[in-house]
């Protein structure tokens, strides 16, 4: 897969700016299809999955049915049957074909997803550059393009889910091998004050409707760690019995853990030594941040380690004025890494961090008007808030403000931990 490159930032005209940004975003998930057959492309591996090429049809689905319908008058779609296939939770829209089935469209081919791309491509293009000043195109046009970011990302976690199900292991990349590890010391945790504070997107930058409105929460004074939870550290709660010991777990949480068997994180394999990575079986980095569990397991180890998760308002206010770097997809590395040695907290990148608070609205949120309100709104019940990002979120696509949500069983996305405490 070929890396990222940062968008220009600056453009001789607005209109340029949004059509480069489409460009790059378009371009970015062919670069991330490049190391696959054509086999990879139709396999579904679970129902929370999809298949690599039901992801590239469904963004530019989203592209056609919310924005050139609705503003060019002429355009013609190339398959009206699309509109069925692709459509993915949009009632509004109309009836949709079922996400577990979506490994049984065998067709249309992937040459014809990709052709259906290269017409959504030149359609969007010239609309963005004839409509250069036409805000609402512009606005629509950059929600377009994150939420093909966010497909960036499960094209990978999906991808790994099927990979690790193929008792080859195969490889969809060699792991770069430029990073140059840290040595991560004892947790430390950073004391933050309490009082009524403000959380959500502030300014005039992009952000999804399920970050505002800007509003107050009373926080306690509370201590974050330092850094993210180890393989190392979450091994030791292997070894203690974690698994076996109901007394850390939720309710739900431990019939979960019976009923799925679970033993140890993911991808991790029975010689707690060893993992599936995009890179193949490799061995575990007892200094990288443990990844792929659930809710319910981040919670009981907080519970073992005689802390807790925080929640989303005290990760935002920790993380608010820290620059956005680290660990994610344009650095190409696709596996979670050691903290550096120049006192990087790990706030961004390398794995999301669930939190202790359930996704709901906040004070006075209001969802999108029309089908576009079902993006976000629709999912608030019976999920949890993540922060921060992972090693497979494209920079340009995270936030402070960011929340991201998943039922608590889910593990098959870069999910970890950062431990907090009250003071």
């Amino acid at each position: 897969m070929a890396t990222a490159q940062t968008p220009p930032a600056a453009m001789t005209h607005p209109g340029e700016l949004t059509a480069s940004a489409f460009a790059h975003t378009r371009a970015m998930s062919r670069a991330i299809c490049e190391p696959l057959e054509i086999e990879d492309f139709v396999v579904q591996s679970m129902p929370d999955a999809s298949p690599i090429k039901w992801h590239l049809a469904h963004t530019s689905w989203f592209f056609e049915q919310f924005i050139l319908k609705p503003q060019l008058r002429d355009y013609a779609v190339l398959d009206p049957r699309y509109e069925y296939l692709f459509n993915s939770y949009y009632q509004a829209v109309g009836p949709m074909h079922q996400r577990p089935a979506r490994g049984l469209l065998t067709r249309p081919t992937v040459k014809d997803v990709l052709r259906y791309r290269e017409h959504v491509d030149e359609h969007m293009t010239e609309l963005l550059l004839q409509r250069a000043d036409d805000e609402h195109v512009h606005t629509l046009t950059t929600l377009g393009i994150h939420h093909e970011q966010q497909h960036q990302e499960l094209m990978l976690t999906d991808l790994k889910h099927a990979l690790s199900r193929n008792p080859l292991q195969p490889c969809y990349r060699t792991r770069r091998t430029d990073n140059v590890p840290g040595t991560p010391g004892p947790m430390r945790f950073q004391n933050f004050e309490g009082g009524i504070r403000e959380i959500g997107a502030v300014g005039k930058e992009f952000c999804f409707d399920n970050e505002l409105p800007r509003h107050r929460v009373l926080v306690e004074p509370y201590a974050l760690g330092d850094r993210l939870v180890t393989n190392a550290e979450y091994l030791e709660f292997v070894r203690d019995g974690g698994y076996r010991r109901p007394e850390f777990w939720l309710s739900d949480g431990w019939n979960t853990v019976a009923n799925e068997a679970w033993t140890q994180p993911l991808y991790w394999d029975e010689t707690l030594a060893a993992e599936f990575t995009l890179a193949g079986r490799q061995a575990i980095d007892p200094a990288a941040p443990v990844s792929h569990i659930s809710f319910y397991e981040a919670e009981a180890f907080a519970r073992w380690a005689g802390a807790r998760l925080p929640t989303e308002a005290e990760w935002e206010l920790a993380a608010a004025n820290l620059p956005i770097a680290g660990n994610l997809l344009d650095l190409g590395r696709l596996h979670p890494q050691s903290p550096s040695d120049d006192g990087s907290t790990q706030m961004f990148g390398d794995v999301w961090e669930w939190t202790a608070s359930p996704y709901i609205g906040y004070p006075g949120y209001r969802p999108l008007p029309g089908a576009l309100g079902e993006y976000n709104g629709k999912f608030m019940c019976n999920q949890w808030v993540l922060r921060g990002g992972s090693c497979a979120t494209p920079a340009s696509h995270i936030r402070a403000s960011y929340r991201n949500f998943f039922p608590p069983h889910i593990r098959w996305q870069f999910a970890g931990l950062r431990l907090a405490r009250d003071l």
